[in-house]
């Protein structure tokens, strides 16, 4: 049996990987993997791996993967041909809105959508058709306020700074733990050794974090907060940074400077440490050491975009990364010169063009807030959405109420969804539709390539053949728009291939044609361990998307945000609070299902403070019920000093003992889930974002 060896990046987080691996031939000619290990010719990875790569095989092999598609009879599921099932869809969602209107189909598009190519190329080719206004997608329950901050501050919702983390010299981050998430909105392969290489050249790693997280745990300082508060920590830093002189000019044009100036002057120091938790000498000496480094980064991620000021701790995040001189340089935060320039070939997005229904919400990029997503189904009257479709998500265990949602779920006319397991979400359709398995096909990071520590590209090949009577998700999708279109006689547009797509951007792109590089999809395929491009560098002056070609510092929408922020009403002093946390061999809620990552003891408990645990008489170990607003869990809690008193800690994505869920491995150890508790209506009420961090929960004993 021959044996051979293949090169590809893992694309399952936004590390992108280099992966080396090797299958044999099998008697029937099929190709079997015996192993997956890191890419050392890798031009970006240079070898490392994580454990979810090594599980790609997993996936492959899972006898719960759905291979076919699956029309659900009652409670039966039954397999259905191709032809059958885009004529059932066409028939089903056209009926629905001949009689309810185009807005009764909503969609929802979950994570895994921005990390398959052939979902980001075609998705929309038959989305688009249903021209409704009820899409959402897992944006809002994560990033959301970076793209809003950065359409505002910059013109463009992807036109986001990215930490230079390999010549920086001080680097502070808020709401992040890159050793848990390899890196987010920061591709970054083995960012442990980065963030170590950051001490070793005699910098500083300060992490702010109301758990000691594995980042926390190697950093030079730890600096606990109180969940939810990291705006007040924020607006006392840049205070500091005015009040003490401390800023820099930029080389960049800036509007507003002033106006900010004054709009920040009363959050001293003093006034915020009681609101955030931290110390008011703390605050200002870590304005002073951020200031007197000669290359800083301020970095704020998942942890400080969800809660109720995200959107105003991403702005304020990126105002302490100007004012210090640190945007748009070297050390500092840098944006990336992909070679498929997302950017550059799309609009920069909008904002508030419409609200939803019931709440007003308001719109960003075409989208909805996913919060209002189970009101919008269970709320009576016009545009009432009546059928769903679902891609690549799972939204029952991934957005706030997940019971909620489920209720919603169960009373719709029509739900589609794209995803090849029968998941807590996807069990409620009516019909399901599996794309290939990852190494079934190829790939190209046509997303995080915009948010690299360096400016790389490569071309990934599929590993395993398509199996015959399998679709690509672009394939999958093309079916449906083609159906679709027939059954409105509607003009549909032909297609190409995603990967003549790319070939297109990478040629009309800044490495293409018109560059030393000539980079086309062939050349690129003569790099199988992919091309580095080069450094970040200062480019943020001419790619600015703003109308006045300068950084606005001072949006009005951010302004006017400072006043709800002074409002509000501070958590009671013994109230406890939630927030979630990640695991290197987790992926959000559907890598649960894979021996070789949930292995070894659990890690789903509630962790909880030991003095909470004593003041409450709960021991560690015990199982106990925690409460919400929206709803309840049992669950072990096991006591921990990583979390500061008044802090409870709940990674989300488990729950999977819902019936119907066909998952065994996962159903065998199935952890409750967070979002059974967290609130769809705790929201930035600037973006919409969900509330998941600083949640008020009640925790007795079960």
């Amino acid at each position: 049996m021959t044996k051979s060896l293949h090169y590809r990046a893992c694309h399952l987080c936004e590390a992108i990987c280099g992966l080396a691996i090797e299958t044999e031939t099998q008697p029937d000619g099929t190709l079997q993997i015996r192993s997956i290990k890191g890419d050392a010719q890798d031009s970006f990875s240079r070898g490392h791996i994580c454990p979810k790569a090594v599980a790609l095989q997993d996936i492959q092999n899972d006898p719960n993967r759905i291979r076919q598609p699956m029309r659900r009879i009652g409670e039966q599921w039954q397999a259905i041909g191709w032809d059958e099932a885009f004529e059932l869809v066409a028939e089903r969602l056209s009926a629905i809105q001949a009689e309810h209107g185009q807005s009764a189909v909503a969609v929802y598009q979950g994570n895994p959508s921005v990390h398959n190519y052939g979902l980001l190329t075609h998705s929309n080719y038959f989305l688009g058709q249903l021209k409704t206004r009820n899409r959402f997608s897992a944006t809002s329950v994560d990033q959301l306020p970076h793209h809003l901050t950065s359409l505002l501050m910059y013109g463009h919702g992807l036109l986001i700074p990215i930490p230079d983390i390999d010549h920086t010299d001080f680097m502070l981050i808020l709401g992040g733990n890159p050793l848990a998430s390899n890196g987010s909105i920061m591709t970054v392969p083995d960012v442990e050794k980065r963030l170590k290489a950051i001490q070793a050249r005699g910098g500083k790693l300060v992490v702010v974090d109301p758990r000691r997280s594995e980042t926390a745990a190697i950093a030079d300082q730890h600096l606990f907060v109180r969940p939810g508060s990291d705006a007040a920590l924020l607006l006392a830093l840049l205070n500091t940074l005015f009040e003490e002189g401390l800023t820099r000019d930029s080389h960049l044009p800036v509007e507003g400077l002033e106006q900010v100036r004054a709009a920040i002057a009363g959050f001293h120091a003093e006034a915020m440490s009681a609101r955030c938790g931290v110390p008011a000498e703390t605050i200002r000496q870590l304005a002073r050491d951020f200031a007197a480094a000669d290359k800083a980064v301020c970095y704020g991620r998942m942890g400080v975009s969800t809660q109720a000021f995200g959107t105003l701790c991403q702005w304020l995040v990126q105002l302490i990364n100007l004012v210090t001189g640190n945007l748009d340089r070297v050390g500092g935060v840098l944006c990336t010169s992909p070679a498929v320039d997302l950017v550059a070939s799309t609009s920069g997005g909008h904002f508030n063009r419409w609200q939803s229904r019931v709440s007003g919400l308001p719109e960003y990029g075409g989208e909805l807030p996913v919060s209002a997503l189970a009101e919008e189904m269970l709320t009576p009257g016009e545009g009432q959405i009546r059928a769903l479709v679902t891609v690549a998500g799972n939204p029952v265990l991934s957005t706030p109420n997940g019971r909620q949602l489920e209720r919603a779920l169960d009373g719709l006319d029509f739900m589609l969804s794209v995803d090849f397991y029968i998941n807590e979400t996807t069990r409620y359709a009516d019909l399901i539709l599996p794309p290939t398995a990852p190494l079934e096909h190829d790939h190209y990071d046509t997303t995080f390539n915009v948010f690299a520590v360096r400016n790389v590209t490569r071309f990934n090949e599929a590993v395993l053949a398509k199996p015959d009577g399998a679709l690509h998700d672009w394939e999958i999708f093309v079916g449906l728009a083609k159906a679709f279109a027939a059954r409105n006689n509607l003009e549909l547009t032909p297609t190409m291939a995603p990967e003549q797509m790319i070939d297109m951007g990478l040629r009309f792109g800044a490495y293409g044609d018109r560059s030393e590089h000539k980079l086309s999809l062939a050349s690129l395929r003569e790099h199988p361990h992919g091309l580095d491009l080069g450094p970040l560098l200062p480019n943020l002056a001419a790619r600015l998307k703003t109308p006045s070609k300068a950084v606005q510092a001072a949006p009005e929408q951010l302004l006017a945000d400072l006043a709800r922020f002074a409002a509000q009403e501070q958590p009671g002093a013994h109230e406890l609070l939630l927030i979630g946390r990640r695991h290197v061999r987790s992926n959000n809620s559907w890598m649960h299902n894979y021996h070789r990552l949930v292995k070894g003891k659990p890690r789903h408990q509630l962790l909880m403070n030991p003095a909470d645990l004593a003041s409450r008489g709960l021991a560690d170990g015990q199982r106990v019920q925690v409460r919400s607003r929206v709803g309840s869990i049992e669950v072990e809690v096991a006591a921990s000093d990583e979390v500061m008193a008044g802090v409870v800690s709940l990674p989300h994505g488990w729950g999977h003992a819902r019936p119907g869920v066909q998952l065994d491995i996962a159903r065998a150890q199935p952890g409750a889930s967070a979002n059974d508790l967290t609130d769809e209506r705790r929201l930035d009420a600037l973006s919409g974002n969900a509330v998941l961090n600083g949640v008020p929960v009640e925790v007795v004993a079960a």
